[in-house]
């Protein structure tokens, strides 16, 4: 088989020596040449897409009990140890009048959906060595792919959410309206590092082990088990904009205001920072992944 660059597959006939009649055609597989043709390839591609992530569900849930109950336990888990230490040993405060479990769980669900899409995005490429090696695909596809799994665990979180939001007769008003929003913000928040810890994963296989530490380290940073408003009541506005330098201060932060209803603020100069901050690392993991995924099939 002829081998070319590029991703746009078309038939070519073999040499006319054999005759009209037994005429053989060669299927010869290659990417534009051109960069402008990317993003239609990636959505050429989209079967590749939705076969990836089925087949990562399929892995993660079917027949087998402790797939779901994970996406419960590991959120549930850290609420109470997080709500034992900071409310209980610490004496940290809740937002308004909100229970201090729900606030606590409402800043775990986009920190899970991050902390998971980053981890699994990061070993996609690796994991998927076969075909990275065999054929041409846009290999963002791949990552993309491997964040659905962390979605599905995202709404099984949030069905618990609720259950716990029922128990404490704690509901939301119209911000819940605005979720959906905060969502599309917290998956650029993950998708860009995990572009760019993907491609340095290939390349430096013991990167792997600085994703949990990072991860674990975050954890802590982020305002995840106790509210930002201690942060900036303690240190003032100046040293709280500076926090939110972490991009998921803001996220968190917008969560809560949606879910907890006037019982949460958000501090708008930190927030604004933290939604550039997205931006940047969302466009810079995009440009990093496009520039190295040509040497991925050489190097994996």
């Amino acid at each position: 088989m002829k081998q070319v660059h590029g991703d746009e597959a078309r038939s070519s006939p073999s040499p006319p020596a054999l005759g009209p009649s037994r005429r053989r055609y060669v299927l010869v597989l290659e990417p534009h040449s051109a960069e402008r043709h990317y993003w239609s390839d990636l959505w050429r591609h989209r079967e590749l897409f939705y076969v990836l992530a089925w087949r990562d569900i399929s892995v993660r849930y079917k027949q087998t009990f402790i797939g779901v109950a994970w996406a419960l336990i590991q959120p549930v888990l850290t609420m109470l140890v997080m709500t034992v230490i900071f409310k209980r040993v610490a004496g940290l405060p809740s937002e308004g009048a909100a229970p201090y479990a729900v606030m606590v769980f409402a800043g775990m669900l986009p920190w899970q959906f991050f902390a998971s899409s980053l981890s699994s995005s990061s070993q996609s490429v690796v994991g998927n060595a076969q075909l990275i090696s065999k054929v041409y695909f846009p290999r963002m596809i791949v990552p993309a792919s491997s964040v659905i799994v962390s979605f599905v665990d995202f709404i099984v979180s949030s069905i618990l959410l609720l259950a716990m939001m029922g128990w404490y007769r704690f509901w939301p008003d119209w911000r819940i309206l605005t979720l959906p929003l905060f969502m599309v913000l917290t998956f650029l928040a993950a998708a860009g590092p995990g572009l760019f810890v993907t491609a340095l994963n290939v390349k430096y296989r013991d990167f792997r082990y600085v994703i949990p530490f990072i991860i674990q380290f975050g954890l802590y940073l982020s305002p995840v088990g106790f509210s930002s408003a201690v942060i900036r009541a303690r240190f003032g506005d100046t040293l709280f904009t500076l926090y939110s330098l972490n991009p998921m201060v803001g996220v968190i932060d917008g969560f809560r205001w949606a879910i907890l209803r006037g019982e949460s603020r958000i501090y708008w100069p930190g927030f604004s920072l933290s939604v550039v901050l997205v931006s940047v690392f969302q466009e810079f993991g995009v440009r990093y992944f496009r520039r190295t995924e040509k040497t991925f099939a050489d190097v994996i």
